[in-house]
């Protein structure tokens, strides 16, 4: 169900995350007062409460503004009696990735960075995160993308070698391979270009989301890289619907694909998700929601500029020969 954007937002208590709009005097090696962390979350309380003590103790000590997205298990209330510094925001219903909306309108900071209830920060990543963009300050580099390492054990995510191999071709100055997309519990952005460009679509709610904000990004003259310096971390949480992530996650790709994209290449992917995903009711169900949103998808459709289709169509290529990004579950 789509939310409502009209929604209004309560806080818990009226504390909100510190800090200037600009980097803090501390200067470009300090990290204080650069970044804001926000999390969103749902009903996992033992997870959340994880990061938010992993998240306290980097040495970069980030804002940290949580968003619950009307949990029953009592997180609200878990993370207010322990972690008294962190703004919490409890918007009443779950809102999925438009909490992060929520959150970005609060701070302060000219940096973002999301991070999920189950993932985390390495020490030191911020600051390096935040050195990047203050160099690339006159430059349009939204965000910058971390390299992801799967606990408990260490090893590297599959996405990893997509992102430090990436197709789109960008300009000599990026810091790092350009990204034509970006993985939001692994990304630091800057704060004016997230809520310039909307911030994430209500009507995606969850679920590759990503996709469509990078490419109005895009439209906008913006860039993202891979910084292999950074490094988030991320313990899959157990509390998940995989079947409820593919539907969302086959919906949203095509949606985003006939919302931006030409009508062949949209075409061209709508016919490779109907010939490749599983053959059973949460596929039915994906592409059924997909066709009811129809009519407001032809309303709101605004197909880019070549330029920026060519980074969609390198990004194809790699789309469908994917292994960590296949729709199961």
């Amino acid at each position: 169900m789509t939310p409502d954007p009209r929604t209004s937002d309560r806080d818990t208590r009226a504390h909100y995350a510190p800090g200037p709009a600009e980097p803090h005097s501390a200067g470009p090696g300090g990290g204080v007062g650069r970044t804001t962390v926000v999390v969103i979350t749902h009903n996992r309380r033992e997870e959340l409460l994880r990061t938010l003590r992993l998240l306290g103790e980097l040495p970069e000590r980030p804002p940290v503004v949580v968003v619950d997205n009307a949990s029953a298990d009592g997180t609200a209330e878990a993370v207010a009696r322990e972690h008294p510094d962190v703004t919490l925001l409890t918007p009443g219903r779950n809102l999925g990735a438009v909490g992060r909306n929520l959150a970005v309108r609060r701070i302060r900071t000219p940096y973002v960075a999301f991070c999920d209830d189950d993932s985390w920060w390495e020490p030191g990543s911020l600051r390096r995160a935040a050195d990047l963009l203050d160099r690339f300050r006159d430059r349009p580099l939204a965000g910058v993308t971390a390299r992801i390492v799967v606990e408990p054990g260490g090893r590297e995510d599959p996405i990893v070698a997509e992102l430090r191999d990436s197709p789109v071709r960008g300009p000599d100055w990026l810091p790092g391979p350009a990204l034509g997309s970006f993985l939001a519990a692994a990304t630091v952005l800057r704060t004016d270009a997230f809520l310039a460009a909307g911030g994430f679509s209500e009507r995606l709610w969850l679920g590759g989301e990503e996709e469509l904000l990078a490419t109005d990004l895009a439209v906008r003259g913006w860039w993202f890289a891979y910084a292999a310096g950074l490094t988030a971390h991320h313990a899959p949480s157990v509390l998940r619907d995989p079947t409820l992530r593919r539907i969302h996650g086959v919906r949203n790709t095509l949606w985003f694909c006939w919302l931006r994209r030409p009508a062949g290449a949209a075409l061209r992917r709508t016919l490779h998700l109907a010939r490749t995903v599983p053959r059973d009711r949460a596929s039915l169900r994906a592409f059924g929601e997909a066709l009811a949103g129809l009519p407001w998808v032809v309303r709101e459709r605004r197909v880019v500029p070549p330029e920026v289709e060519a980074r969609l169509k390198a990004l194809s290529r790699v789309q469908r020969t994917s292994t960590a990004r296949r729709y199961v579950g």
